[in-house]
């Protein structure tokens, strides 16, 4: 048994999975996951698990290249965004696309860690870097 790090053993293995520019989304309660996209899915009810309190964590274990976001996320939930750039490491650079396309990106996905958040647009594809 785990007694630390990412209990999970679905999520712990995807990011244990992930290579150089795979790419994993974290997302709110309403984002589709599209047929034959692995499904990760943490939430358990409104507001939980809390986003802001799952990405985090991925990012602890994860090298990122690169975010996509919805471009949306900037009038509709800006106070999101910015918790959310301020998790990013230092220097990612974001790219925001209009949310169909992100939508339609997510099927590229190797998997889509699903929390309870009720935030709008607040989805975001992280990109994987290489460790070395």
């Amino acid at each position: 048994m785990l007694t630390k790090g990412i209990l999970n053993p679905n999520l712990a293995r995807v990011l244990a999975e992930l290579g150089h520019k795979d790419t994993l989304v974290l997302c709110d309660a309403g984002l589709p996951v599209p047929s034959g996209t692995e499904r990760i899915d943490l939430a358990w009810k409104p507001g939980e698990p809390a986003y802001l309190d799952v990405l985090p964590e991925i990012l602890e274990h994860i090298v990122v290249e690169a975010a996509v976001l919805a471009s949306e996320i900037k009038s509709v939930s800006p106070q999101f965004h910015q918790k959310i750039l301020d998790l990013l490491p230092e220097g990612t650079p974001v790219e925001y696309v209009d949310h169909v396309d992100f939508k339609r990106r997510t099927s590229e996905a190797r998997a889509i860690v699903r929390t309870g958040e009720f935030t709008p647009y607040v989805s975001v594809i992280l990109v994987s870097g290489c460790a070395y």
